[in-house]
This record gives structure tokens, sequence and C-alpha cells, in this order.
């Protein structure tokens, strides 16, 4: 009896519960009716796609919630998304499907994990993998991941082939150029390597961030480099182991560039977003370079293969530029850059700081400062520079490029003032400008033997004139360089380890000086032109087996006017040691025929008082260089150490070249300089952190001749330079900070005045650069950002600023006569103040 109540009971149970169940299943309405009761009870309106909630049954929310909980109540019961558009209207679409993707990233050389790699998607959320390599990152509408880390190629993976995927392993290859060729990747930077013959290569479009720059500035770039500095902070006085900027060979496409800064030194001429490839060589240049007896800088712009359309355009507190790149057919495309200065517009910050740099303790200056006058000025500078290049693939078998560069700047400077009633004013005007060209045609005879011939022309002018209106006095004075040539290069592989380069190259250089006054009349204007024959031969010996690379090569130069013959051997030597450890021993042999003189410190109003000028094989001779170094670097572990030693003299310099304000100024007598110097850096990679510390000593001293003291030390020797930098590169944000400390470059001072003549006194001086200027120290700091659009346009912007702790550093010093006290005034020249600049680029 008991067991059948038992099942009475349950039995109950049972349909009591499937009753509740049934009247819960009937509480559960279609969505387009809860939708429109909430409509007539809140005044509100939902647009819909019919299809989207038809199938939609819930339980409507209670009457009493309020609109906004109600639209929280249906989104959690729902697969739909609420979106009001204003207080009426609100849109209803399906949730964004949220998608969870996974992976680990590795190095393809070593099959290491990568930790700290970022992972970016292209509507902007990132993520960084650990130890493992491995990350995980939620998607919704993005179709495609960037994947970057410092050192690597950076890779872009479509989201489809993450999908359904067990978190596949993704290889990372090393950025370099080519493995087998760099003993130093990612020197100072992303972007910079060191190859196996000591050439210093800079790719400035993955070049990552140095301090003080937030643009791929080329000559900036290499300042960094130990053993390259600038006593005076401007781009037309670079000095390579101690040597002066005019020594230094800078070529542009083949062209060879007579001026390299614009604003007077203190912005590179060359255009930082269009520049390729970057070679610079301090030692062993290749014989097929001449007319240098330092340095070899070779920009190229060419990219040897057709690339997607892309323009892009950029300003910063000096400049703006444009640039394009467009396919004209299948094998050819047309490349367009341009730069121009705001200062035609706007003077800001950054160009107020530049033109007081610029311009003091010149006549530009002095010619308000020497009186307490008031004087009304009225400055106009302004520059531009223009590139094209256009290359056309012809066959299988050439190609031929084309080249154009035109570089300008002009300023005028018109003051005036009233003296006793009297209207007195100076006009001023200055214009400087190198234009260039070069035809490359290339031809693939075959697989093993290949030709270039490279035609070119640089014109380079500088004009200037001073017109004194209140005297009638008009002087003029012109620099003028005309520089054609062409070049064979012919290249044969003998073995897969051996191959053998030769050519030929004739230049014809011309420099035309003018000197002209009207009151009183003064006339001079001196031509010379020099014609130079080189043949060329080297030969390279490479065995990565052994890990013995040689490059050995000889210019044998010909000069027409001197019928005069030079030997030139070249030499580069590297041999692996180990895995991590290799030696470099490089020697050569260089001369060269035209070069800078100073004939008056005012010339050009102080601005840009050097002109070039050409051997006549006596009075100016031909400068000659020899040097030699040995070098050890070691590259294990992220770390990376060199150590180079090196001996450098070049003879038949002449006094006029070296930029004397002492007892030696007007003395125009030859001799040389000697250079024995190291140079150290010590640099460290941790994930995206890179740090390095560097320091370069030299000893450098010349050798006058004839002169009461022979031997001292060079005017542009900066003994001992310690440079320091961390940089940090994670995702589209680069910062860096670094700071530079030299000690103070040779200077002379004065005994007294000899006023033996009284209508003409001069300064007495003791012994030449018996003292040194104080120490110089700058801590630079630049970061930059950049993000891209899903329609594929990307913005970069960059903040740098020279000089933080605005410190005061003398560059230099010299003394003149004030004839109104007969006395000795100490004139000093300072670095840059602290400058800002900031930059804005769209690229697409």
């Amino acid at each position: 009896m008991f067991f059948i109540k038992r099942n009475y009971a349950l039995f109950f149970c049972f349909v009591f519960a499937l009753s509740i169940k049934a009247q819960d299943g009937n509480k559960a309405i279609a969505l387009k009716t809860i939708l429109q009761t909430i409509e007539k009870q809140h005044h509100v309106y939902f647009n819909y796609i019919e299809d989207e909630i038809a199938i939609v049954k819930i339980e409507p929310p209670k009457k009493s919630l309020s609109l906004s909980e109600k639209i929280v109540y249906l989104q959690k019961r729902t697969n739909l998304q609420f979106e009001k558009v204003d207080n009426k209207f609100i849109t209803i679409i399906p949730k964004k499907e949220v998608k969870l993707v996974c992976g680990y990233v590795y190095s393809k050389n070593d099959n290491q994990p990568q930790e700290g790699t970022n992972v970016q998607l292209i509507n902007g959320g990132s993520t960084m993998t650990d130890k493992r390599g491995y990350f995980e990152i939620k998607i919704e509408e993005a179709t495609e991941i960037g994947i970057s880390h410092i050192g690597f190629i950076t890779q872009k993976i479509a989201v489809t082939n993450l999908l359904n995927k067990n978190c596949p392993k993704i290889f990372l290859e090393l950025d370099v150029l080519k493995l087998e060729n760099v003993t130093a990747n990612h020197y100072l930077a992303s972007g910079i390597s060191k190859t196996i013959d000591g050439t210093f290569v800079i790719k400035p479009k993955k070049l990552g961030i140095l301090p003080g720059l937030i643009e791929p500035d080329v000559l900036q770039t290499m300042l960094q480099i130990p053993g390259i500095y600038t006593a005076d902070e401007s781009l037309s006085s670079i000095n390579v182991r101690g040597g002066t900027h005019d020594q230094n060979l800078f070529l542009w496409n083949g062209i060879k560039m007579y001026q390299t800064g614009h604003f007077f030194g203190l912005i590179s001429a060359f255009n930082p977003n269009l520049a390729n490839t970057v070679s610079i060589s301090k030692n062993g240049s290749s014989a097929f370079y001449g007319e240098s007896v330092s340095s070899i800088v070779d920009i190229s712009s060419n990219t040897n293969k057709l690339e997607k359309n892309s323009f892009s355009a950029g300003i910063n507190m000096i400049n703006l530029d444009v640039y394009s790149k467009f396919n004209i057919n299948k094998n050819g495309f047309l490349e367009i850059a341009a730069r121009k200065s705001i200062t035609d517009f706007v003077k800001t910050p950054t160009y107020t700081k530049y033109y007081d740099k610029a311009f003091q303790n010149t006549s530009v200056s002095d010619f308000s400062t020497s009186q307490n006058i008031a004087y009304q000025n009225d400055e106009k500078f302004s520059f531009y520079d223009i590139t094209l290049k256009y290359s056309q693939k012809i066959g299988l078998k050439d190609h031929l490029v084309l080249d154009l560069i035109a570089i300008n700047d002009q300023l005028e400077v018109d003051q005036k003032a009233t003296i006793n009633g009297t209207v007195q004013s100076e006009s001023n005007s200055l214009y400087q400008k190198n234009h260039g060209a070069n035809i490359l045609w290339k031809r693939n005879w075959n697989d093993k033997n290949s030709s270039k011939i490279n035609v070119f022309t640089s014109s380079y002018e500088l004009d200037a004139e001073k017109n004194k209106i209140q005297d009638n006095q008009i002087v003029k004075q012109e620099n003028r360089v005309l520089d054609d040539g062409f070049k064979i290069e012919n290249n044969h592989v003998v073995t897969s380890k051996f191959s053998i380069n030769d050519g030929y190259q004739f230049n014809e250089i011309g420099s035309t000086n003018l000197d002209q006054v009207n009151t009183p009349a003064f006339y001079r204007k001196i031509k010379e032109v020099l014609r130079t024959h080189a043949l060329i031969v080297e030969g390279k010996y490479n065995d990565t087996l052994s890990k013995i690379y040689l490059k050995a090569g000889m210019r044998v130069n010909y000069i027409e006017e001197f019928k005069k013959h030079l030997f030139e051997p070249r030499l580069q030597f590297n041999y692996g040691i180990s895995k991590s450890l290799s030696l470099e021993v490089l020697g050569e042999f260089k001369s060269q025929n035209c070069f800078q003189v100073i004939d008056l410190q005012e010339d050009y109003f102080g601005v840009e008082k050097r002109r070039w000028i050409v051997s006549n094989n006596g009075t100016i001779p031909i400068q000659k260089s020899k040097q030699a170094s040995i070098g050890f670097s070691f590259n294990k572990n992220n770390w990376l150490i060199t150590l180079d030693n090196f001996y450098k003299k070049v003879n038949g310099i002449n006094s006029s070249g070296q930029g004397f304000q002492n007892q030696l100024e007007f003395a125009k007598i030859n001799g040389d300089y000697e250079v024995f110097g190291s140079e150290i850096l010590v640099q460290k990679k941790i994930n995206h952190l890179i740090t390095w510390l560097s320091y370069a000593y030299n000893d450098n001293n010349y050798h006058f001749p004839g002169i009461e003291q022979t031997k001292f030390s060079n005017n542009f020797e900066l003994k001992h330079v310690v440079s320091w930098a961390g940089t940090y590169e994670i995702g589209n944000l680069k910062i860096a900070l670094g700071s530079k400390w030299y000690s103070g470059r040779p200077e002379t001072t004065p005994v007294g005045i000899n006023n033996s003549d009284p209508l003409n006194p001069t300064i007495e001086y003791n012994t030449p650069n018996n003292k040194n200027l104080d120490d110089f120290f700058q801590v630079n700091f630049s970061t930059t950002y950049k993000w891209e659009t899903a329609q594929k346009i990307q913005y970069k912007l960059g903040l740098s600023i020279i000089n933080v702790f605005n410190k005061q550093n003398e560059i230099s010093e010299y003394y003149r006569i004030n004839p109104a006290t007969n006395s000795i005034e100490d004139v000093k020249t300072y670095s840059l103040e602290r400058t800002p600049n900031l930059s804005f680029r769209v690229a697409f």
C-alpha cells in the first residue's frame, strides 16, 4: 500500500513540474513584439533587419524597468547589440563575433623563442609574447596581424591562417643585408649594419631611432658612428678620423655633391625620405672610388625593383616635403621628391634657434651689434631640394636609370639705420646651389659577367653680393665648380669564391673664383681645369667555410695637366677567428685634386667662407693620404663589442684650408697632418632595448715645415669623444635618449697687440693651438609614433629635443682688434640652445 502511495506522489510531482515548465515556455514571445511594446511605452524607435530578429524569442523584461535597463536585459539574452543613435532612435545589429587566435614566435636563424615580440592588430589592439614566445589575442574585425621585433623583418599574417589551427609556430627572419656578408647587424640601431669589408650600410627606410632625430637623416645618422664627428655641429663640417669635410667624397647616385647642407650646415641637403642605401667607408674603400683622402659616403636611391605606387607628405618646424613613386609601365617607374623650407610663411622657434646659431659672429650679426644704434633688419632665408629618378628595365638583360638632383639655398638681408640724421643701409645676398645628373646603364651579359656605365655631371655655385648703398660700394664674390665625367665598371665571376672587377674613369673638374669691388676698383678671376684618367682593377676572394674574406685593388690615376701618375692600392681583409670573433685589416692610398680653402674669414659674410679650388701641383699641391687599421669584432648573445686602431697621414694640405684664425690665418703654407687613434663600441640588445657606449681617441697633429713650431695639434682634433644612447622600440612607438661628451678643440690665445704700424695694429699670439676650449656635453631626446588605418594609410608623429638641458657649449673662439678702443676682443661661438622640433607624416 505504501509503495502504491509513493508512486502516486512521484507521478503527481512529475506532472506538476511539466506544467510549470510549459507555463514558463509560454512566457517567451517574439522579440519583435517586445520591441513594439517598448517603443510605445518609451516613445522610441528601433531600426533593425527583420531576418536578424525574426526567430528570436525571449521572456519580456518587466515593465517597471527603465529604457536603459531593458536594453541591457535584451543584450544579455540575445546575440544582438543595441546602439543609441540619439534619444529617439536605437539601431539593432548582430554582436560582433570575437575569436581568439594564438601562436608561438621563433627566430628562423637559431630556432629560439622570441620573448617581447609585438603582435599588432590593424585596428590598434596589441599584445606581446612571453618567455615561450607564446601569444594569444582576441580578433573582432581585423583581417591581418603584424608581428614585429627589433632585428627581425616584420611579418604580416592573415587571420584566416591562424584560425582553427593549434597555435602554430611563426618564424621571423633576421633583418640583414646578406647574412654571410654582415659582421655586425643592428649597429647602434635597427637599419644599420657593418659589412665584412668594413663598410657601414644604412637603410634609412628601415632605420630605427637615434637621439635627436625624428627623420632618417643620412648625415646626422653617420655622426653616431665612432670616429665620425662635427666639431661645430655643422653638417657642412663633418670630420672623419681628423680629416676636413671637403676631404670626404659624397656621392648621390653617382653624382659628386659639393654642397651637403641646407641652412649653412644645420640641415642635411639630402632628402631623408628618399635614400634606399647609404654606404660609409672610413678606410679600405673600393678602388672604384677616387678624389678623396678621407671617407666615402655613397648615397643610393636605387631599389632595382618595381614596387606598388606610393605617395607621402610631411612637415616639421623647418620644412615640408612630398614624395611620389609610380609605375609608368610593367618594367619602369618614376620617382619624384621635393622639399622646401617653410620660413617664407612662418618663423618657428626651431628656425629662430637655427638662425641664431648659423649667423652668430658673422657680418650679418656684426652689422647690428658693433654699435649701439637701432638697426632695422629684414632677412629672408629659404631653401629647397628636388630629386627625380626614372628607371626602366629593357628586356631581361638591360637596365637604364636617370637621376637628377637640385639643391638651392638663398639668403637676403637688408639692414637700415639713421645715424646723425643720415639713413645708412646695407643689402646682402647669398645664393648657394648644387645641380647634378647621372645616367646609368647596366647590362648582365650572362650569369658571370655584367657591366655598368655612368655618365655624370655636377655643377656648384656660390654667389654673394654686398651693397653698401650710402658708400655706393658693391662687393661681389663667386665660386663655381663644374665636374663632368664617366665611369665604366665590369664584373666577372670566376668561381663561387673568386671574382674580378675592372674599369676606367674620366673626370674633368673646373673651378672658378671671382672677387670684384667697384669702389675702389678691384677685379680678380681665377679659373683652373684638371682632367684625370683612372684605370681600376680589384679582386675579391670570399670563402664562407674558412671564414676568409680578401679584397685587394689598385687605382692608377693619370693627371693630364701635370703628366703625372699616382698609384693607389686598396685592401680589405676579414678573418673569422670563431663564430663570434673576427679580425679586420684595412688599408688604402688615396689622392685628391679638388678641395676647399678660406681666402678671408669674412668672405661670403663669414657664413659660408670656404671656396673650392683645384691643385696646381706647386703652391697648391695634390693631397695624398695613406691609412691602415686593424680591428676586432665580437658578436654573441646580443652583445656587440668592436675595437679599431688606426693610423692616418695626409700630405699636401694647405694652411688656408684648415680654418686657422691665428698667426697662420694668412700664411698659406703647405704641410701634413698625422693621426693615431682608437675607436671602441660596446652594445647590448635586450628585447626591445638597444643601448650602447662608444669611445674614440684621436692624437692628431699638424706638421708645417718652415715655421717656428713645426708640430702642433690639429684644429679639428677632439682627443676624447664619448657617446651613450639607449633606444626602445615596441610596436609603433620608438624612444631614444642619448648624450655626447668630448674634450674641447684647440685654440690659440693672444699675448698682446703689436702697434709697430699704428694704422694697422696686429695681434701677437702664443704658439699655435696652445690651449683647448672647455669640454662639450649635450643630451638629446627623440620619439616617434606611427599608426595605420584600415584603408592602409600610415601616419607618423615625431618629437625631438636637441640639447635637453640647454647647456651652453663653446665650439670656437678667436680674437680680433676693436679699432675704436685699440683692444683685443674675445669672440666666442656657441652650439645650439635647447631646440625642439615636431614632425608629422602621412603615407599611402
